[in-house]
This record gives C-alpha cells, structure tokens and sequence, in this order.
C-alpha cells in the first residue's frame, strides 16, 4: 500500500517533541519554521513523537 498517511483513532493524539524533549511542536508550524526554530548545533533537526489516549 503506497498510502503515507498516519491513521489516529479520535480518541488519539498525536505530538512531535524537539529540543531534547522540551519542546511541544505546533502542528500547524511548517517544517521549515520547526528546522529554524529547533536545529541543533551540528545542523540536525531532532525530534521525537507521542501518541496519547484521551477522551473524547
């Protein structure tokens, strides 16, 4: 299957954390805005993802 698209139940949310694990990304930022923001020192982006489940 060539679909790239995450699947998230609604009861699911889904985060992507920088800077060490500090940082909360907003996900309406580009990533270019997140690269500029967050890049470390040798030129790398470093990120981590969550997911989470709430309630809804």
């Amino acid at each position: 299957d060539s679909d790239n698209r995450m699947g998230l139940m609604s009861t699911q949310a889904f985060y992507f954390l920088v800077n060490g694990n500090h940082s909360l990304v907003n996900m309406s930022a580009t990533m270019g805005d997140v690269y500029t923001t967050y890049k470390d020192e040798d030129g790398f982006l470093y990120m981590t993802y969550a997911s989470q489940e709430m309630f809804g």
